[in-house]
């Protein structure tokens, strides 16, 4: 809603709002006692670090510390990702250090995720995908919400919206067994590879990976583009192209941006992780069109 408040104007943006609300209030109907673990964990994290009343720090931080402190998220509990960011907090570091080291956390899940497995296999979400309602999707598109909420919220709102982020980036990744101990994509036997350094010859090997389905040859192909130093808006280019011809199970479009804008929100050392990510989901997505592109090409002659 906040995002579509420039394209369709405050009162279109406010119903879309309101959808939302309506969506969750119902949702109510339905709750469970463990619903309420997550709200008194912040509770909690928020009294225990003082944090009311704070205004959000500025303090930067190297690298390592954002390694670091993505590490615990992704490999701790829900409460210990929560504390590790609450303590971050109280230390003064600055909000978007933290988002970073979060959405490096779930892009994790994306990268190490085994694909959907044969009981879960449906139309349009084959054995082995990663696309559509998939953990590390999910995750990566819900670190992307939290993190732009605290960016535009205040005090107390930001705060929670950063230790929610966290305790959720943690669940998700405990809701896929065998993550911790899987090996992020691509591997090194991938990454060798892929030995081109020619930019144009390395968007085709892309192409074709996309193309085929070859999840890991399409994040390897990115990998090797990004260690050569080439310009990052060439293969953002050629996801598009996929990202809106293909349905991705509702997701395509969703996660191309959730990558896009964590890319440019992530320090250089570690932001084509994420366009590696989309790589893998958009190999894994393709071969499924999104409903009225055809019709949409004719009608705009393209």
């Amino acid at each position: 809603a906040w995002q579509m408040i420039d394209l369709v104007g405050e009162k279109y943006a406010s119903a879309l709002l309101r959808q939302s609300l309506r969506y969750c209030l119902d949702s109510e109907g339905g709750r469970r006692p463990d619903w309420d673990v997550h709200g008194k964990i912040l509770t909690a994290l928020l009294d225990e670090h003082q944090l009311l009343g704070r205004a959000p720090g500025e303090k930067e931080a190297e690298d390592t510390y954002v390694e670091e402190l993505s590490r615990t998220i992704f490999n701790g509990t829900p409460e210990i990702a929560a504390a590790a960011v609450a303590a971050a907090l109280a230390e003064g570091f600055r909000p978007s250090v933290i988002g970073e080291a979060i959405s490096l956390a779930t892009n994790q899940i994306v990268l190490r995720d085994p694909g959907r497995i044969p009981a879960w296999e449906f139309p349009g979400k084959v054995v082995g995908s990663v696309h559509g309602d998939s953990v590390g999707v999910h995750a990566s598109d819900s670190a992307n919400a939290w993190r732009n909420l605290a960016r535009v919220s205040q005090g107390r709102n930001t705060f929670a919206c950063l230790i929610l982020g966290a305790w959720q980036a943690a669940r998700d990744r405990g809701a896929r067994s065998g993550l911790l101990e899987a090996d992020p994509v691509p591997t090194k036997r991938q990454i060798g590879e892929v030995t081109e350094k020619d930019a144009t010859k390395l968007l085709a090997q892309l192409d074709e990976a996309v193309r085929a389905k070859l999840q890991s040859r399409a994040a390897a192909v990115v990998h090797q583009y990004s260690q050569l130093g080439l310009p990052e808006g060439h293969v953002f280019d050629r996801l598009l192209r996929f990202g809106v011809s293909e349905d991705g199970a509702l997701h395509a479009e969703k996660y191309f941006h959730t990558a896009w804008d964590d890319f440019h929100s992530t320090r250089p050392a570690f932001r084509w992780r994420h366009l590696t990510g989309l790589a893998r989901v958009t190999a894994s997505e393709y071969g499924y069109p999104a409903p009225g592109q055809e019709e949409a090409r004719e009608l705009l002659h393209v």
